[in-house]
């Protein structure tokens, strides 16, 4: 049995041939590619969803906001997020809990790491929202801690956009970016590459998580991925 915890952003919901900020087309691709990797067997999935088609909390402090109130909302997007995808997935058969890190009982439950791992082994896909509850971080540290606190095996970090990986240069930049099959996590550091952000990074170096960056809108990337295959590039 493999316990995955798969990170995605909030724009990965939307769709750039729409003006809706949760596209149904493109949330029902990613319930559709998520449910049929559970269909595989063998597997225990946590998501972690972002915010960022809703509300960024820095775009707000930019703005002139008060930074902590304007993370919270943020995560308050990442929960709605979290209820799309939820509906989508159970639309295509699998059972599905929502946790929040903020509580709010009517929509969902309470983030307790017991009650997480136990429907993980129930084979319910379990999707993280609001971040760890605290201002100041971006989702990828959540998911980072959440994989270590529930002991998952690896974390996949989906990419949308084009990338496919971690590359040297930003590919979408300059054409002639090599991407890297694999690479240290001591690498991304010294060359501050984006891949996750660096709190992120540090975390899953220090509790020895690996993390396997690959484009998760590509149909049918993320069972590659399940089967072992050299999709994207492996942070270790």
């Amino acid at each position: 049995m493999r316990r995955l915890v798969l990170k995605m952003s909030g724009e990965a919901l939307a769709s750039a041939a729409s003006d809706e900020t949760i596209d149904a087309t493109t949330v029902d691709f990613l319930a559709r590619e998520i449910a049929a990797a559970m269909d595989r067997g063998g597997l225990e999935l946590a998501v972690v969803v972002g915010g960022g088609n809703i509300w960024r909390g820095a775009t707000g402090a930019m703005a002139g906001m008060n930074r902590a109130n304007s993370d919270l909302m943020g995560m308050l997007g990442t929960v709605i997020n979290a209820l799309a995808l939820q509906d989508a997935i159970e639309s295509h058969g699998r059972p599905t809990r929502v946790m929040s890190a903020i509580g709010m009982d009517q929509v969902a439950e309470p983030y307790i790491r017991r009650r997480a791992v136990r429907h993980l082994e129930k084979g319910r896909v379990v999707i993280f929202a609001a971040g760890m509850g605290n201002p100041y971080f971006t989702t990828d540290t959540p998911a980072a801690q959440r994989a270590a606190e529930i002991e998952a095996d690896l974390v996949l970090k989906g990419t949308h956009g084009g990338v496919d990986g971690v590359y040297d240069m930003d590919p979408r930049q300059h054409p002639e970016a090599q991407r890297f099959t694999e690479i240290s996590f001591d690498e991304i550091i010294a060359r501050e590459l984006r891949v996750m952000d660096l709190t992120a990074i540090t975390f899953c170096k220090d509790n020895n998580l690996p993390i396997r960056v690959f484009d998760l809108m590509k149909a049918g990337n993320l069972g590659h991925v399940l089967d072992g295959d050299a999709i994207g590039t492996l942070v270790r």
